[in-house]
């Protein structure tokens, strides 16, 4: 079932699929008491379904991430998927063994419904039309397409940064189908300092004329404002050691402008950050994911919704990176104190690394070990 087809040196070939649920009148209900129908999902598979269809990952991308999470579409493809390092055949999370699936968030411009698709109601794109949408709903409507796969249990559910707040969404919505659980670089909920850097990075995008109140699609859109609100991101997803070590204070040229072009390689290494993700994502993708993640909170209310007696059956291994002070180790610590109130098999580890928040996207010898001898346990206790 949905097989990858073999690339050159066993490097898979993958092909985006799209599911299609919620149609009219039968919309599905958001956080924010909208229904919202039809809803596509872009997704991705690689390996194969066993006849128990007990060997399915799901890994959740973090928030301008997309479902082509490894191999490539064609032999001549230069780009390989975002963690191709991890996932693949012989790969930490080996799709020789296990069948990977990796969807496209809702609210999301990679082939997913989000702000920039067309609403069936106008022929127009949604704009700020599109309603509100949540981690929840994002949850929610993977659920669907794993129900849609014919998958009762998932052997484990795996990401990073949202991905994570997407992993421990699920364990909190829908333990019974959840086998294990490895979120990594993530947290319960945004520290009032999360939440400021995404709203500056929402005001850059809002303060720029061409955004036009999210109606842009007709033009070049907010260019500008979403270059700036992805610099902004970018520098949280580093560390200081690891800005120091590839820029340090090295000029971009031989001696100082003395003007505002942009002296320093840091300088110039962010407005090529900023031009790239303007040609790839939609700047009003960014509002509603950014604020998702904002909402995101499972202590609302003084309760945490980690602490959950259906959730004693479900394994975790819970992982922090040493440089991450976008989400610091003390949340991940939270996530493990929270789940050991359930009598949970909780494994936890700090991966020293010297790359911020972005490290769990690098590769990592001690996160390959790490992840592929959790699976391999999860995976021999579920056969015995």
């Amino acid at each position: 079932m949905n097989r990858s087809l073999e690339g050159p040196g066993d490097t898979p070939l993958v092909e985006r699929k799209f599911f299609t649920f919620a149609e009219p009148p039968n919309g599905m209900l958001l956080d924010c008491g909208n229904r919202l129908g039809p809803i596509t999902l872009a997704y991705e598979t690689l390996g194969e379904l066993d006849a128990e269809r007990g060997n399915a990952i799901l890994i959740l991308h973090a928030f301008s991430g997309d479902s082509h999470v490894a191999g490539r579409f064609h032999e001549s493809d230069q780009r390989a998927g975002w963690w191709d390092n991890m996932v693949g055949p012989g790969k930490p999370i080996d799709t020789n063994r296990y069948f990977v699936i990796c969807s496209n968030i809702l609210g999301s411009c990679c082939g997913s419904t989000g702000p920039s698709s067309i609403n069936p109601q106008t022929g127009q794109p949604y704009g700020l039309g599109f309603p509100m949408v949540t981690i929840r709903d994002m949850v929610q409507a993977q659920k669907h397409l794993i129900d849609h796969l014919g998958i009762k249990q998932l052997l484990s559910l795996v990401g990073g940064s949202v991905g994570g707040m997407q992993v421990l969404r699920w364990c909190a919505d829908y333990p019974e189908m959840t086998r294990s659980a490895i979120p990594m670089a993530t947290t319960t909920r945004h520290s009032a300092q999360a939440i400021a850097f995404n709203e500056v990075a929402r005001q850059a995008i809002m303060a720029d004329p061409a955004w036009n109140n999210g109606d842009y699609y007709d033009g070049p859109g907010p260019t500008h404002g979403l270059a700036v609100a992805r610099m902004i991101g970018h520098v949280t997803y580093l560390s200081d050691d690891a800005m120091r070590e590839k820029f340090g204070r090295r000029l971009h040229r031989d001696a100082l402008s003395f003007n505002f072009g942009g002296d320093f390689q840091v300088e110039s290494y962010l407005h090529h950050q900023g031009k790239k993700f303007v040609d790839r994502f939609d700047a009003n993708s960014l509002l509603y994911i950014t604020k998702a993640a904002d909402y995101f909170d499972l202590e609302r209310g003084g309760h945490n919704l980690l602490v959950n007696e259906a959730l004693a059956d479900v394994a975790f291994l819970v992982i922090s990176f040493s440089s991450d002070w976008l989400y610091p180790t003390y949340q991940s610590r939270d996530i493990v104190s929270a789940l050991k109130k359930n009598g949970s098999d909780v494994s936890f580890c700090e991966i020293e690394a010297q790359w911020g928040h972005d490290a769990f996207l690098l590769p990592n010898t001690r996160l390959d070990g790490l992840v592929s001898g959790f699976l391999d346990r999860i995976d021999h206790e579920r056969r015995l």
